[in-house]
Parts: structure tokens; sequence; C-alpha cells
């Protein structure tokens, strides 16, 4: 059995309360990690274009207030 099935197994046979808490756990950590790949991409300028096209669809006039 691998790693995953066994994790897999293992949250499977918890109580709801405990399960709730992995859950929360879990989405935190994720959170967290997007986060950090999201600093990552824009410390590599992988958004760079991104913010400039919204920057001259800005000034273009191509926007509405919301």
């Amino acid at each position: 059995m691998s790693n995953l099935e066994q994790i897999e197994a293992a949250i499977l046979s918890l109580p709801f309360s405990e399960f709730k808490q992995l859950r929360l756990w879990f989405l935190d950590l994720d959170d967290e990690r997007w986060d950090q790949q999201l600093e990552q991409d824009i410390a590599d300028g992988k958004l760079d274009a991104l913010a400039q096209e919204a920057i001259s669809d800005f000034e273009a006039g191509h926007c509405r207030q919301i």
C-alpha cells in the first residue's frame, strides 16, 4: 500500500470532528502554498505581462467601475 493510500485510509477512518479539523488545516495549508507560489511568480516576473495588459486596458478606458 502506498503512502497516499495509507493517508486516504486514515482519513476515511477519522471521526467527523477530526476530519473537520483536518479539512480546515488542509485548506489553510493550501492557501499558504498558493500565496507562496503567487509571490514567487511575481518575483520571477511571470505576471508582468498580465499586469501590463491590465494597465494598458485601464489607460485605454476599457474598464468599468464595479
